[in-house]
């Protein structure tokens, strides 16, 4: 049956839907891109549109959006409210579940992105035991050294070390700070969640994308000058290579910009991108606009035209209430509030607009502190603001003025009463104060759904909202020390550029962009570098920059720095639990574990009931080989968690370790009961398989934890071991070919492989393994006592004699464990 046509009225609804007019070629070039055949030369893959503030980019990608749909594509819009590639994969698949197209696999390694890096700021850190190889740095150390580590946080903490080390350098170290990281930071997609998010989403993205059962898919990112320097990168990367897998050819992206795209990155892909920059609306397309909002009177159409130069959303706002009277055209002395509100008679209404355009982002509770209205006005009030022109909603429900609307709102009403307008932003100052305390309370008693490790609940994105009045009080009520804390870092810095466009403080703007240059320049170390010799801290809050820094430094393995900044922020603050946490981290790192212990008795004392830094104690008391201290703590850790799984399988390889394997097995399937990935556990519960014999689950939990952590260079080590154990020496000789390109300074896999590579009969490259294992570590008699056998069977029986006399004056008792060695002439 052939469909009913649609009628005239319909069609013309559809054209004007939302009032939109105007924009008539590049929505005609967007809606038949739809369809031009994917291999059709004229199909794009990208578009972007540019243009000045005010000239209609939203909007247009709005009614992109709009038009996709209707071609049965499955979208998501995303503008800077996320402040991550991690944030808008995590908008994308909100969005897209809300169309009835769930992403689960990418829900989940989300939610433990999230998880992992909140856990990452207190994460046990392994003990760096060896020295630093001459040998250059291996790819996994440049991957780790551009990801920025930061050894007690393992995150982009703002943290300093400006120019301290070259890249090379910093390469060096990653190498080892990696290896201690794998072996400690549960597996190695933990760790890569902390450090590069990205290389584990990504793939896992395009993988449910590729799934994803709509004809087509689109992605629309706003405000892409802000986004741009952490999405473009991206974006290219993902649309250009196969690094992360193949992205679905039926996959759209348009993104709206105040600048061209990067000539460098994305010139020579003209056949695959359009750009379409934008000018205000012509005359005919403002009056287009006024029409069909009901404003056809010719002075008030003049009046709107004069005042808005064209602006889309200014000719929309001033047309909202339908003006019919031009009243005060030609007025010099007209405000903002003339200008946007001039036609709007409620009073109500006109007060809520201006007090609401204070705050920089708006939600419910927001726009309840800060409107000030009776409460049975504040529903309808906000309902009305809502649909406001102006009024943008973004991520999460939460409202966004229109900067060509808001500033000169703003000014207006800064103009008019200085002293109300700075009364009004300390009512808002109280407000966000008092939703950090809760928020503090409600995380140290856990009722937030966070542990006491946990944080802010979300504070901090609603404080960075507010724009205070002045410099100082931005300083004192706002916590710039609290930029210190994490990668909200470029958030702050904008905070305060606008709080000081806002309050026409030139110092505060001034403040804000040299931290922002700072950090898009010469990243976090430069701008915690400002901040601790500018910004007016008092002692608690200098401590906790000082301990940033510290853990910046030790992540670069500048550890002697390090020390010295830990040191100063106890000295500053006494009672900070944190400080001392990591000052042992940093003690265990230069081989002091005593000096480790008593930072974390002084951390326990202050804290004794917190599990975690009970917990490290005791795994440092293991590492030190102090088996009862540390079964005792860890044992006092699990009685005040018994959730953490780290304590279970500390002490379980504490138990393995003295010999007492059902202990051992029992704590490590208690750690794995609660989190069945954990590698760790896996490969320690092998070791207890190994003591027991039964070889066939030694392999299984290995082969397991390797699949989990196919980059962790002990697990496949301890693979490779129980392989030759198991007569399968090629077998072995692969994993730890890996191992060592993992972790080239790995003595024991040298050694490994080397006895594997005898038995296989390829003597020359044994031998060349075992010298290089015995050149890394003279005293290692099992090399010693393989290298003399080899020597032997090579023909070689000077250099078995003098092997087998450098074991006996070593280790006599060795001879007698090694068979084959005591019988050799």
């Amino acid at each position: 049956m052939a469909q009913a046509r649609p009628s005239m009225q319909e069609l013309i609804r559809q054209r004007t839907r939302a009032g939109f007019v105007g924009r008539g070629a590049e929505r005609a070039l967007f809606r038949a891109n739809f369809d031009t055949a994917l291999h059709d030369e004229r199909h794009r893959f990208r578009f972007h549109v540019e243009g000045n503030a005010g000239v209609g980019k939203t909007f247009l990608l709005r009614e992109f959006e709009q038009m996709a749909r209707e071609q049965g594509a499955v979208t998501a819009y995303i503008d800077d409210s996320a402040g991550s590639v991690p944030e808008m994969m995590a908008e994308i698949s909100r969005q897209f579940a809300a169309q009835g197209r769930r992403l689960k696999e990418l829900d989940r390694l989300l939610a433990a992105h999230r998880e992992r890096r909140h856990e990452a700021e207190l994460a046990a850190l392994a003990v760096l035991d060896t020295p630093p190889e001459e040998a250059g740095p291996s790819a996994g150390g440049r991957i780790v050294a551009r990801a920025g580590v930061v050894a007690a946080g393992m995150v982009p903490v703002v943290g300093p070390l400006a120019g301290m080390l070259d890249a090379e350098q910093l390469a060096h170290v990653a190498d080892r700070l990696r290896a201690s990281l794998i072996d400690r930071f549960r597996n190695h997609e933990d760790l890569q969640l902390v450090l590069a998010p990205e290389q584990v989403l990504t793939p896992v993205l395009l993988r449910e994308l590729a799934d994803t059962a709509a004809p087509w898919i689109a992605l629309f990112l706003d405000t892409y000058e802000r986004t741009g320097p952490y999405l473009d990168p991206w974006l290219h990367e993902t649309m250009t290579t196969e690094r992360h897998g193949p992205l679905p050819a039926t996959t759209v992206v348009a993104t709206a910009g105040r600048t061209p795209l990067d000539a460098a990155r994305w010139g020579g892909l003209a056949d695959f991108v359009t750009e379409l920059p934008l000018a205000p609306s012509t005359e005919t397309e403002a009056r287009a606009l006024l029409a069909a909002r009901g404003v056809t009177a010719e002075p008030v159409v003049a009046e709107v035209l004069r005042l808005t130069g064209g602006l889309p959303v200014l000719v929309s706002t001033l047309a909202e209430s339908r003006p019919t009277d031009p009243d005060d055209v030609g007025d010099p002395s007209a405000t903002a509030v003339d200008r946007f509100l001039k036609w709007e008679e409620n009073p109500a209404r006109r007060a809520a607009a201006l007090a609401c355009a204070l705050p920089r982002w708006l939600d419910g509770d927001v726009f309840r502190a800060a409107a000030d209205c009776p409460q049975e006005e504040r529903e309808p009030l906000y309902a009305w603001l809502r649909d406001m022109p102006f009024v943008g909603e973004r991520g999460g429900g939460r409202l966004h003025y229109h900067d060509v609307v808001r500033a000169p709102m703003l000014r207006a009403e800064r103009h008019r009463s200085p002293r109300e307008w700075a009364q009004r932003q300390c009512r808002l100052a109280g407000s966000f104060g008092a939703w950090r305390e809760e928020a503090g309370a409600a995380a140290a008693s856990g009722s937030c759904g966070r542990t006491r490790r946990g944080g802010s609940c979300g504070w901090r994105r609603r404080t960075t909202r507010c724009a205070r009045g002045t410099g100082t009080r931005c300083r004192r009520r706002c916590g710039t020390s609290s930029a210190c804390e994490a990668g909200v870092a470029g958030r702050w810095a904008r905070m305060l550029v606008d709080a000081g466009a806002d309050a026409d403080a030139k110092p505060v703007s001034r403040w804000g962009s040299e931290l922002t240059t700072a950090l898009d320049t010469e990243g976090v170390g430069a701008e915690l570098g400002l901040l601790l010799r500018r910004a007016v801290l008092d002692a608690p809050a200098q401590a906790r920059a000082r301990l940033v820094r510290g853990d910046e430094l030790r992540g670069e393995g500048a550890y002697a720095q390090a020390l010295t900044e830990y040191d100063r922020a106890v000295e500053l603050d006494p009672a900070l639990a944190a400080a001392y946490r990591h000052r042992s981290g940093i003690r265990g790192d230069l081989g002091d574990h005593d000096g480790a212990i008593a930072d974390l008795d002084r951390a326990v004392a202050l804290e004794p009931d917190n599990a975690w830094y009970v917990a490290l104690r005791g795994e440092h008391h293991r590492i030190a080989g102090r088996d009862a201290e540390a079964v005792r703590d860890l044992t006092e850790a699990i009685r005040l968690d018994p959730a953490l799984g780290f304590a279970w399988a500390s002490r379980g390889a504490t138990h393995e370790r003295a010999g007492e394997p059902d202990a051992a097995l029992a704590d490590l399937e208690r750690a794995l009961d609660l989190d069945p990935d954990y590698a760790w556990a896996l490969a320690r519960r092998a070791r207890v398989w190994r003591a027991r014999g039964d070889s066939h689950r030694q392999l299984a939990d290995l082969g397991r934890a390797l699949a989990l952590s196919p980059d962790w260079p002990w697990a496949r080590c301890e693979r490779g071991d129980a392989l030759r154990a198991a007569g399968r020496d090629e077998e072995a000789v692969a994993d730890l070919d890996i191992a060592l390109a993992l972790d080239p300074t790995y003595t024991s896999a040298y050694a490994s492989r080397g006895e594997s590579l005898a038995r296989l009969g390829r003597h020359t490259e044994a031998l060349a393994d075992l010298n290089r294992a015995v050149e890394m570590r003279p005293g290692y008699v099992w090399a010693l006592c393989r290298r003399a056998v080899l020597h032997a069977v090579m023909g070689c029986p000077e250099q078995a004699r003098a092997d087998v006399a450098r074991v006996r004056d070593l280790d006599p008792e060795a001879l007698e464990r090694f068979a084959d060695v005591s019988v050799l002439p």
